[in-house]
């Protein structure tokens, strides 16, 4: 809003609209006669749900509409790759994978750090069905080995490692303003065993709701990756987790069909 009056803009109330977003009771809370939304001085009608740059947004901040979008459109091309695989060298089937559905299930996941678990689950299930198309395996067969064998993060791992990718980019560089605000370096009065290795401040959130930002999430990641992160500091840097590292360890956990 301030950056449209700042730069003298006006929205159109005929082709913008805006979503209320919070918690059940803050939902509730709110008039239901609640039709319009003043932004930049422009009244926007209120939606359920909007589109945002490829990604549906919802009212309670779930996804379930853009997740079932994407795995509609990840099993439309994995379909289309089940027929044409018999013509297809494992390496080239491997890349079509990447290109057409994998891409999509990593654009903009970050957002689904802390989403429902059926959200993910959801997303899983396309990544599995992937695996064993580029495999060749039966449709009954375990995915697990199948991940691991092309060397695939699954899905809640692969929004960990976005999110604690970008955290990192972010503490480096300070760059983007608006998400270098939500970062602050953690300082001990004491000398632990700890100190050495950098740490974020995590801020207290009352709500699961509130914890799934951007200023909660980053510390928290930047923590569940601490013990790799403690010997990968140069020269009082911290250097990113390897890729590679986390295949080997998230694939000892069990990752459902």
């Amino acid at each position: 809003m301030l950056w449209y009056m700042q730069n003298g803009l006006q929205l159109n109330p005929d082709k913008s609209e805006t979503p209320v977003i919070g918690t059940s009771n803050q939902l509730q809370a709110a008039s239901s006669s609640l039709t319009t939304i003043s932004v930049a001085g422009v009244d926007l009608p209120t939606a359920e749900h909007m589109k945002v740059l490829g990604v549906t947004l919802d009212r309670r901040l779930s996804f379930d509409q853009h997740v079932s979008a994407v795995a509609r459109s990840c099993n439309f091309h994995a379909q289309a790759i089940r027929h044409i695989r018999p013509l297809l060298t494992r390496d080239l089937a491997a890349t079509l994978t990447c290109s057409l559905i994998l891409s999509r299930l990593d654009y903009c996941n970050a957002i689904l750090h802390g989403a429902p678990v059926g959200c993910i689950r959801k997303r899983q299930r396309v990544q599995n069905n992937a695996a064993k198309i580029v495999c060749q395996a039966s449709r009954r067969s375990h995915a697990r080995p199948l991940l691991r064998e092309l060397h695939w993060l699954p899905v809640v791992q692969r929004i960990d490692y976005k999110v604690a990718t970008l955290t990192y980019k972010v503490w480096q560089t300070s760059t983007p303003a608006y998400l270098s605000q939500h970062i602050t370096d953690r300082t001990t009065t004491r000398n632990l065993r700890s100190s050495s290795a950098p740490t974020l401040v995590q801020p207290f959130c009352r709500t699961t709701f509130a914890n799934r930002a951007f200023r909660s999430r980053n510390s928290a990641e930047t923590g569940k990756f601490r013990g790799s992160a403690q010997n990968s500091v140069v020269h009082g840097k911290l250097v990113p987790i390897n890729h590679h590292s986390l295949i080997t360890r998230n694939h000892n956990a069990v990752i459902k069909q």
